[in-house]
């Protein structure tokens, strides 16, 4: 997981929080297409890439946070 330790949280914190609540209206994409995947109406291909598209550095910013945790402990 080196090329995750190489991503500065200046750049990550910042991408996960735009990409998380962009569009900021009517309703961020994220939320708009977690939505969607548990209903099961996630189907289509450009769906699926907005769902990764928006979700990644949130994901991305977790696994970093919980990684320098462990490492901590």
């Amino acid at each position: 997981m080196k090329w995750l330790d190489r991503i500065p949280y200046m750049l990550l914190v910042p991408l996960a929080i735009f990409l998380a609540l962009a569009p900021f209206s009517p309703e961020p994409h994220l939320w708009e297409k977690l939505k969607m995947l548990f209903a099961g109406t996630l189907l289509r291909p450009i769906d699926i890439f907005d769902l990764f598209l928006h979700g990644t550095p949130l994901l991305l910013l977790l696994l970093k946070l919980s990684l320098d945790v462990s490492r901590k402990t």
